[in-house]
């Protein structure tokens, strides 16, 4: 989804078309499982001060007879700990309660107006350079990670007319700070000298977990005007960092709000820019990474939902109880009958990457699972409110400077604009064959007594403004797609979010909404904690871990932190 929204300035966004992006890429090239061992992590960032987390020691492999895991949930967690395991020689079964893999990311095929097929998925995510985990997931299929294209700029539009950007802002900070300011015509000198400078200290030494004991009973946007942003950069900000996490400012953890300034822009020197997927999440990531796990020998069991889990008291394994009429393997949903048992499976181990609503429900149903207090972190969690993804496919192209990506500030519910049809084979074959263009519109954080169908008008009534040149095209066809399932971070939760390990040594958790002593954020912090998930049950049986990178750890100019320690 939609994940931070950095910007950069209009004038330059024409490149993305000159660019090549049109062009279909590459397909994803999938190696042989014997060609991939990953004993190293992924290569080393640009960013001499990255913070290698080595590999837990042990054997190369698992022993036999094999150790069986079945991870449950199969999104970006639950693909990154099926994938970890199974490279080093445990009997991996993975259930998606979807028809295909993917999780949040996931893709459902469409029939247009015009007869012609797309794809629907949340759209537009922005994979920046600093999720080293991530890519090093992606790497598994495609080395070169040819599924991935640059977008050279991602300009954030005020409804007022100014247009902040980072298109020359230099990569590390300070600089990159200092850059900003010099050019943006929202965040000036005069605004950097009216700031307090006391309440602005946590942000230039962001250190996990110690910024949630400084920051985490703070809303973000108290947090802000304490620091007296000025109105227009806390537009900004809120746009660009709190948003991405689907929160309003109101209810987002400001420890969550400085852990974003320092992974993408203070604390790292990889730089703003991003790239995205130039295919649809399916063709591009999902079916290449589940074609490697099974060569590697998994078992993918998708349309199977879990309904609980049951510990079998003579062996300590867990019993993987699925909802009964799934299909155990995965070729469609089935029905219930009456009386028909649930199914059940019995494993050493087993990891749930789910959302927070399968977490909490999978947890409810399996009693004796973990301990009191652990249950009731687990219950306590909660979700951020709903946000709107609509795709619109129109009969007519939108003018050629306009961005692949633009993030709007004042467009009412609006969000953000991206333009499919930049870098998406899929999307550019079809505007290149009717002559037209598909357009993405995004309002996150949208109150759960709204309308959704007036947040839908309104949303294309917003785009009309900010690109007038929509008003006279038609409508070939369009999706909404309302979603409401994102962890929301509130200010005060930090302590109770449940870790990687639970009470129980042959259950882990992995996911965005688990808690990380790492400065990770969502897509990273889910591929992350499906690493650490892996590395936890892997340490059990004596076998090699895997080997991690992360952003600074720490603020990278020391006396800028030993001031931030004195007066923290």
């Amino acid at each position: 989804m939609s994940h931070l929204h950095f910007i950069n300035r209009v004038n330059r966004a024409v490149r993305l078309s000159r660019a090549g992006l049109l062009a279909p890429p590459a397909a994803p090239r999938t190696a042989p499982p014997a060609a991939w061992s990953y004993e190293a992590p992924d290569p080393r960032p640009r960013d001499r001060l990255a913070r290698a987390i080595p590999a837990p020691p042990g054997a190369p492999r698992a022993g036999r007879p094999a150790p069986r895991v079945a991870v449950v949930g199969g999104g970006i967690a639950g693909l990154t700990a099926a994938t970890a395991l199974a490279e080093r020689g445990v009997r991996v079964t993975l259930y998606e309660r979807e028809p295909s893999p993917g999780g949040r990311l996931a893709g459902r095929p469409l029939t247009l107006a015009d007869g012609s097929t797309a794809t629907m998925t949340r759209g537009f995510h922005a994979f920046f350079r600093q999720y080293y985990n991530l890519r090093a997931l992606l790497r598994r299929v495609d080395d070169g990670l040819g599924m991935l294209s640059a977008l050279p700029d991602y300009p954030l539009v005020h409804s007022g007319g100014a247009v902040d950007g980072f298109a020359r802002v230099p990569r590390t900070p300070p600089w990159s700070a200092l850059g900003f300011v010099a050019r943006s015509p929202t965040f000036t000198w005069s605004d950097l000298l009216r700031m307090s400078p006391r309440a602005a200290l946590p942000l230039l030494d962001v250190r996990v977990p110690e910024v949630y004991e400084r920051l985490d009973g703070v809303t973000a946007d108290d947090f802000l005007r304490a620091v007296a942003f000025p109105p227009a950069a806390r537009s900004l900000a809120f746009q660009v960092f709190s948003r991405s996490f689907f929160a309003d400012p109101s209810q987002l953890s400001a420890a969550e709000l400085a852990l974003m300034f320092h992974i993408y822009f203070l604390g790292s020197s990889e730089g703003l820019l991003f790239d995205v997927v130039n295919e649809p999440f399916p063709t591009a990531l999902w079916d290449p990474l589940a074609e490697r796990l099974r060569g590697l020998g998994a078992t993918l069991r998708t349309a199977t939902p879990v309904r609980a889990l049951a510990r079998h008291s003579p062996t300590g394994a867990y019993e993987v109880l699925t909802a009964a009429g799934s299909s155990e393997r995965g070729r469609g949903r089935g029905r219930a009958r009456a009386g028909e048992p649930d199914g059940r499976e019995r494993y050493d181990a087993v990891v749930l990457a789910l959302d927070v609503a399968g977490l909490r429900r999978v947890v409810a149903a399996s009693p004796g699972l973990g301990d009191a207090t652990w249950r009731r972190r687990v219950a306590g969690l909660r979700t951020a409110p709903p946000f709107l993804v609509s795709r619109l496919w129109l009969d007519r192209p939108v003018r050629p400077e306009r961005p692949g990506f633009v993030g709007t500030s004042g467009y009412g519910p609006l969000d953000n604009v991206s333009l499919p049809s930049r870098w998406e084979g899929e999307a550019a074959h079809w505007a290149a064959r009717t002559g037209g263009s598909v357009v993405e519109l995004h309002a996150y954080a949208v109150p759960e007594a709204a309308d959704r169908a007036a947040v839908e008008h309104r949303l294309v009534a917003e785009l009309h403004r900010l690109w007038p040149e929509t008003r006279d095209a038609e409508l070939v066809d369009a999706a909404h797609a309302w979603h409401a399932d994102c962890p929301l971070f509130a200010a005060g939760g930090f302590g109770d979010r449940p870790g990687v390990r639970t009470p129980e040594p042959g259950l882990v958790l992995a996911g965005d909404l688990v808690r990380t002593d790492l400065p990770v954020a969502l897509m990273e912090r889910a591929a992350t904690t499906g690493f650490l998930a892996a590395n936890a049950l892997l340490e059990r049986w004596g076998v090699r871990g895997h080997a991690l990178w992360t952003v600074p750890r720490a603020g990278r100019v020391r006396v800028l932190r030993a001031l931030a320690a004195r007066c923290g």
